[in-house]
């Protein structure tokens, strides 16, 4: 089990993490796809780290748009799971040519 992060810990990790902001106990990026194509393959190769991970995300998907939210709900708020699969996010991110909308 992942131990909930400190709010400082979150705060000097997410300087790290462009586009990712907190929201609670949850945090949260949107990012834009070239296609939607791109946008599903961007969420597959997203799909495979999750699994891997035993971590899994909350996904919103509307066509080029793909939000994310993440949480360790078993510790009720964010962990060092959390941030791992945020930065796998941004490599997935990468490959498909998705950037970050705010």
């Amino acid at each position: 089990m992942s131990r909930l992060l400190t709010d400082e810990e979150i705060t000097r990790q997410l300087a790290d993490l462009p586009g990712w902001r907190r929201d609670g106990d949850t945090l949260r990026s949107s990012y834009s796809s070239p296609s939607f194509a791109a946008a599903i393959e961007f969420v597959r190769l997203v799909a495979v780290d999750a699994d891997q991970m035993d971590h899994h995300p909350d996904i919103e998907i509307s066509y080029t748009t793909v939000r994310w939210t993440l949480s360790t709900h078993s510790e009720g708020g964010i962990t060092q799971l959390d941030i791992e699969l945020a930065h796998r996010i941004g490599e997935a991110a990468e490959s498909t040519g998705s950037t970050t909308s705010g």
